[in-house]
């Protein structure tokens, strides 16, 4: 079920001095495929009841709804907090913060439709600024020497992280109930 977007903010400006080349043409095809990548994470678990979505399946024991959870998370904090410069967003994020697991009283729904709500908003981000554009505000405290140093490259990254994101939703699905997502015979 596709809910409306319940983000209703101004999104940022495109900062003085950063522009880039050939916008639609490279921002639309990484729009496109990071979007494939969120569709391959939803899609991978259409059909499974409440009670599958919440069934932790590996050791570490998280959930499929505990993994779009933390896609959604994942979203906010690239493209709100790095992006956009929202660094409230990334407040209080530490190796400790478990957003894999979601509260029984949480329904399911709500968890799905918040994924949702980052995409658009990211996608927003992303549509208003340069892809050469600087990250607005950036962790030192959490990532050391390590940056990203474009929109390009959060994009890039962002959807490399969801595609493993996505793989591991796949190999749960396959363990809950023997689906499988894409499959090639040769």
């Amino acid at each position: 079920m596709q809910s409306e977007p319940i983000i209703e903010e101004v999104i940022p400006e495109p900062r003085e001095g950063v522009r880039d080349p050939e916008p639609d043409a490279e921002k639309a095809a990484l729009l496109a495929w990071l979007d494939e990548q969120r569709r391959h994470a939803l899609g991978i678990l259409d059909g499974l009841d409440d009670e599958a979505l919440r069934q932790p399946v590996l050791p570490s024991g998280w959930s499929c709804l505990g993994m779009v959870r933390h896609l959604a998370a994942l979203e906010r904090f690239w493209f709100r907090a790095i992006v956009a410069g929202e660094p409230m967003v990334g407040d209080g994020l530490s190796e400790d913060d478990n957003e894999w697991r979601v509260a029984s009283d949480v329904p399911a729904a709500a968890v799905f439709a918040a994924y949702r709500d980052a995409a658009a908003f990211s996608d927003a981000v992303i549509t208003a600024t340069p892809l050469d554009a600087p990250p607005a505000w950036w962790p030192e405290d959490l990532f050391g020497e390590w940056q990203l140093r474009s929109v390009r490259e959060i994009i890039l990254h962002t959807m490399t992280e969801t595609a493993s994101h996505a793989g591991h939703l796949d190999t749960v699905r396959e363990l809950i109930d023997g689906r499988l997502w894409l499959v090639l015979d040769g």
